[in-house]
């Protein structure tokens, strides 16, 4: 089968014939790959700063339909031969007896994508780049009838990731929610569930591209898209994008702002910039990881009482919700497609950051 992998760092992708995988065992289940998309993420690993052992098939967010499953494949997910699946990339084969497994939440217990010992689809372990995946049937979901693999594969981890950092605790209850690199991967699905989820939403960006993107999501959101405030943050003050959407009229400055702000750009600048645009008592989710550390100040967390915190992806329970949710409001990825053996054309595309998301179709 075919396969694209990294086997130098700083190097394009190797296409290569490789043997197919062999068949699953335990909750193992092994997908034929249909859509593979491209995160940002796959960036960072060829480039060699995530300290990754070499050679490795990468991508962390792909669809599929199931071949072949393992003996211990549970028989109340919908896992079944012929279904199609979405994949995140977390997590691949937990440890089942860590904290984290043993208190999933909502999950299954035993299962955990914050398994300190679990793998990572596309990082320590061969990921979507292939013809065909063994993937554990713990970390994916059936895919709604209509979705496509396409459309699918994008939000495996840009949709999850955002998905779940708006269902973070302190951003629930968050009804003006700034989202910074709106115009990006994560940044315009992101937009689209907060203002399904009846936020008032900032989708702030800095790239003529991403607010363009911006534009056609706010006039195809139909009545929610009055919901939806665009900033151009190279031309608009922070003290307009505070007080967007609200009426701050005798307001005093401390109450004038927004409840929760998102951060996708690995910016200090932009970093900062959301601290400014948060009101007192505002919190900032940190979903991006810069080489460099970001710098926070310990008078807005003293005196405005700001909470920072992280964001990495959702879990199984959220995938499944958000992809119901995806369906209940037509709500789709800004894609363009490759075929498979164009990847490295699409790698060369990314880094223009042209926004939206690039996705490789396998049935081409």
């Amino acid at each position: 089968m075919l396969a694209a992998v990294v086997e130098k760092f700083g190097e394009p992708y190797t296409m290569k014939q490789i043997p197919r995988p062999s068949p699953p065992e335990g909750h193992d289940i092994l997908i034929k790959v249909l859509a593979a998309s491209y995160c940002h993420t796959d960036s960072v690993f060829a480039a060699g700063d995530l300290s990754q052992e070499l050679p490795r098939i990468g991508c962390h967010e792909f669809a599929g339909e199931v071949v072949a499953i393992g003996p211990d494949v549970a028989g109340n997910r919908g896992i079944a031969t012929g279904v199609r699946v979405g994949v995140p990339g977390r997590a691949y084969r937990p440890c089942g007896a860590c904290y984290e497994c043993t208190h999933p939440g909502q999950d299954e217990m035993g299962y955990s994508p914050y398994c300190p010992h679990a793998g990572n689809l596309g990082l320590t372990r061969d990921g979507g780049f292939q013809e065909y995946c063994l993937v554990d049937s713990r970390q994916v979901a059936p895919l709604p009838e209509g979705l496509s693999a396409t459309q699918a594969a994008p939000l495996m981890c840009a949709g999850l990731t955002i998905w779940a950092a708006l269902h973070h605790d302190k951003v629930q209850s968050a009804s003006r929610v700034g989202i910074i690199g709106a115009g990006g991967g994560l940044g315009h699905l992101g937009v689209q569930f907060a203002a399904h989820l009846g936020k008032e939403v900032i989708a702030i960006d800095a790239n003529d591209q991403s607010l363009g993107i911006l534009q056609r999501i706010k006039q195809g959101l139909g009545y929610v898209g009055s919901r939806v405030h665009i900033a151009d943050a190279r031309s608009t003050e922070t003290d307009d994008i505070r007080a967007v959407g609200q009426d701050s009229r005798g307001a005093p400055s401390t109450e004038i702002g927004l409840d929760a702000v998102i951060l996708l750009p690995e910016s200090q600048r932009a970093f900062d910039m959301g601290m400014k645009i948060l009101r007192n008592h505002g919190v900032m989710v940190v979903v991006s990881f810069p080489k460099d550390k970001l710098a926070v100040s310990a008078h807005d967390l003293v005196f405005r009482d700001i909470s920072v915190v992280g964001s990495l992806v959702g879990r199984n329970h959220q995938l499944r919700e958000m992809l119901d949710f995806v369906t209940q409001h037509e709500i789709s990825a800004e894609v363009k497609t490759f075929p498979f053996d164009q990847l490295n054309q699409l790698v060369i595309q990314s880094h223009q950051g042209l926004g939206g998301k690039l996705v490789i179709d396998m049935t081409v």
